[in-house]
């Protein structure tokens, strides 16, 4: 690119600084793939003959497979993937590698590379979130019928069917897969034919590359399809969403691991040991995944920042969309993956589940709830059954074996049953509404999602 108009060479330093072939070089079956179809419009336009479009077709082609097999040697004098690409090609077969890149610029060439590549990651990662909610509803379905405590604060509030609790995962992933669909459709246009910043003055078909690598229309401005990333940063957006989402189900696993919880146990396959301490079985899967969500947000604020106050059109500040966006990618895909993995093998402690769950102080909404049945404003209720919950607190009486004297004293409406109010069950059999906790509801969403999966 430097022939021509400049008499120096580049400074080592700043070839250095500017190369990107270290980490864009994962691009290539992506650049490929444009080349390809950006020969054949110019074989189409008359720019290339049929037998030079042969050539270049089967150069790229010999050149993918080299890369694929660890074998092409990359020059970081050449800067970026393309280049590279270009450079060997045209070595390869003459001139007919130097047409190459007749009408188009690196600028749309690798915006192009980067939504062909993207939209590849995306199918990935919506088929590791699939496989997450497989764990976790096959978890689910394994422990049916056991109800947990359920927590507000992180103290304990009202019982929950455990499946009911890990559906909660499956709606918040379910939500990830959408967004990532969504990130999918918007960048499905090629900015391919844009050029530098103007397009060109040789005009070729852009609605036939666009079909032929598989996007469904093409950008309409020329200066916003070479200097658009909202697409990456729509996707880091989504993955930092993500990652929250298992993070939040990781804190989950690491407190029912401890001890002072004791509700599920890691498989040994997935958990470590200390180097000082022989008894510890830690939940380092948790805590990385946990860790990691940093660098999924910092990613996304990443290129917020490179793009806030970039002029229109090209930048080389958008060089650094990449090794975020690569980054992102790999750490949402290994930690779905391993997620998946580490809650398939879980195992749930019953026994120390329906200890938790034997707390009456979990079934104190209900009897306020009854009291409203038998007439009392709801606000009197909450103030009567509080006075209860205090009464056991301070005497240590647990509430369903307060004396009937008291009671009869404070409120007699709740003699009559009481100790049929602190069954688990019978509570959420009353649970009705949809999207409550009954096991009936649980059931019906169990079976929709082994649909949705299925």
């Amino acid at each position: 690119m430097r022939h021509g108009r400049f008499e120096e060479s580049m400074s080592t330093l700043l070839r250095d600084y500017g190369e990107s072939v270290s980490f864009d070089w994962r691009l290539y079956r992506h650049d490929i793939s444009g080349s390809i179809a950006h020969a054949r419009a110019l074989k189409t336009a008359g720019f290339l003959t049929e037998d030079e479009f042969t050539a270049i077709e089967t150069g790229l082609h010999a050149i993918g497979g080299e890369i694929t097999n660890g074998e092409f040697k990359f020059s970081i004098d050449l800067e970026d993937i393309h280049m590279n690409i270009e450079k060997e090609l045209t070595r390869r077969i003459g001139d007919a590698g130097a047409k190459l890149h007749t009408g188009r610029s690196r600028n749309d060439q690798v915006a192009t590379d980067l939504r062909l590549y993207l939209r590849d990651e995306i199918v990935v990662l919506q088929s590791g979130v699939r496989t997450l909610q497989t764990s976790l509803v096959g978890l689910a379905e394994a422990n049916e019928g056991v109800i947990i405590p359920g927590y507000t604060h992180l103290q304990r509030a009202q019982p929950v069917p455990l499946a009911h609790h890990l559906l909660a995962y499956v709606e918040m992933l379910e939500r990830d897969h959408g967004r990532l669909a969504d990130t999918a459709e918007r960048m499905d246009e090629l900015p391919l034919g844009s050029g530098a910043l103007a397009a060109s003055t040789l005009v070729l078909d852009r609605e036939s590359i666009a079909g032929e690598l598989g996007f469904s229309r093409v950008t309409q401005n020329s200066l916003d399809g070479v200097s658009d990333r909202d697409f990456a940063l729509e996707l880091l957006s989504a993955l930092a969403i993500l990652g929250m989402h298992l993070s939040r189900l990781s804190e989950d696993i690491v407190l029912w691991t401890t001890s002072e919880f004791g509700f599920a146990r890691l498989s040994d396959r997935h958990a470590t040991g200390s180097s000082l301490m022989p008894q510890k079985k830690n939940p380092d899967i948790a805590e990385l995944t946990r860790g990691k969500t940093g660098r999924l947000y910092g990613n996304l604020f990443r290129l917020l920042t490179v793009l806030k106050g970039l002029p229109m059109a090209y930048n080389r500040d958008l060089q650094e969309d990449k090794e975020a966006v690569f980054d992102s990618v790999d750490t949402a895909r290994m930690a779905l993956a391993v997620t998946a993995e580490m809650m398939s093998a879980l195992q749930i402690n019953k026994d120390k589940v329906a200890e938790a769950v034997s707390d009456p102080f979990l079934l104190a909404t209900d009897l306020a709830e009854e009291l409203v049945r038998k007439g009392v404003p709801f606000r009197n209720a909450h103030d009567l059954v509080g006075k209860l919950a205090a009464e056991s607190s301070r005497t240590g009486v647990p509430l369903d074996q307060l004396p009937k004297e008291f009671l009869q004293e404070l409120c007699p409406e709740l003699l009559c049953g009481w100790k049929e109010m602190f069954d688990p069950l019978r509570s959420l059999a009353a649970r009705t509404a949809p999207g409550a906790p009954s096991l009936e509801n649980v059931r019906t969403r169990l079976a929709y999602w082994r649909g949705v999966l299925a």
